[in-house]
């Protein structure tokens, strides 16, 4: 059997690639083994601006304008609506907060997504004694939903081949790869915190970051929006909420932990003031990189071997350009952003 290309991995990077691959008319098979679940127990929530410290996402703006119209066109492709749209309302803790709200107002990216008006009004079961600052134009993808129906797209196509990717097996000539009875001109590797494992790229500085979330069910909180404060309390309907994220970067397990869980909950009790259950809770590993930006770009020695991956807490934000500045690179020769190549870790 040939194709066109073989792609690793089926989180949110993979799909992406995949989708340009479709939109290219291009052939394609895609390995997927389960073994990375980052991308479907993701938070999924898209937000151009970083509320720690009221600065812009790198290329957030942009990043959005591109990637909403791309869940759209999924979404009429497999029949299911992923995006979510509601606003985030940020729990402010001091007058300082207040303050540096209204400084990053004075820029023009920022001003387009955060409200000028700070609402001083209590919000039923919200702890928030120096208001909030709302923030417009956020919402969340159903990463989950997406991928388990993408999943189910591919299974229909026969594309989707659900074993583990066994890198020695894989045969490199100058044109063309073969692997088992494939034959292909090129290899995406898009495999998470599993490129960790990958003998090509693992000398890239992939440290991968343990999160953990929570689901409660509240039935006194009456939100419909994102509320932000030490953690995120995100609205699913039936008075479900997801509460994360943790940050752990030494323990590389998938399993949820009840060190997690404790560190959540007495952040959710400094957020909101009613009772709550827990329902539910996950864990998975991050794919996050020293300097915050993508790894992206072919390998230093075998051209025909490239790698999507390191997409950090806003993959949901970044896949769908990166994607497509991998493709365009591979395909037209198009520069990659000087931000996301790994040249840029070449010594």
């Amino acid at each position: 059997m040939k194709v066109d290309y073989i792609v690793v991995g089926l989180g949110l990077a993979g799909l992406a690639f995949i989708e340009q691959l479709e939109k290219n008319n291009k052939s394609y098979v895609v390995f997927e083994d389960n073994s990375q679940n980052s991308s479907s127990v993701a938070g999924g929530t898209y937000n151009p601006v970083i509320l720690k410290r009221f600065t812009p996402v790198w290329n957030g703006h942009e990043q959005l304008e591109f990637a909403m119209p791309f869940y759209d066109q999924i979404s009429s492709k497999l029949k299911y609506e992923f995006d979510t749209k509601f606003s985030t309302k940020k729990v402010f803790n001091s007058i300082g907060d207040e303050n540096n709200w209204f400084a990053a107002l004075d820029k023009p990216m920022l001003s387009i997504y955060m409200s000028p008006e700070i609402s001083k009004d209590r919000i039923p079961g919200v702890i928030g004694d120096f208001g909030f600052g709302e923030l417009k134009g956020t919402g969340r993808i159903d990463t989950k939903e997406l991928i388990a129906s993408y999943r189910s797209h591919l299974k229909t196509k026969d594309l989707l081949i659900e074993r583990k990717f066994i890198h020695e097996n894989l045969d490199l000539f100058e044109d063309r790869l073969i692997y088992d009875n494939l034959e292909s001109k090129r290899i995406v590797f898009s495999e998470g915190f599993g490129l960790k494992l990958n003998p090509y790229f693992n000398y890239l500085p992939l440290n991968g970051t343990k999160g953990e979330i929570i689901t409660i069910h509240a039935p006194e909180l009456k939100i419909d929006f994102l509320l932000k404060s030490s953690v995120f309390v995100l609205p699913l309907g039936n008075d479900l909420y997801k509460v994360g994220a943790t940050f752990n970067w030494t323990d590389k397990t998938l399993d949820p932990t009840k060190d997690g869980r404790e560190e959540l909950v007495e952040k959710l009790k400094k957020t909101i003031s009613v009772p709550f259950e827990i329902v539910h809770q996950t864990a998975g590993i991050r794919p996050t990189v020293k300097d915050r930006r993508p790894l992206v770009g072919k390998h230093p020695k075998y051209p025909l071997l490239s790698v999507l991956n390191g997409l950090g807490t806003r993959g949901v934000m970044i896949a769908p350009t990166i994607a497509q500045n991998l493709f365009n690179h591979l395909e037209n020769g198009e520069d990659l952003d000087k931000d996301i190549d790994i040249k840029r870790f070449e010594s």
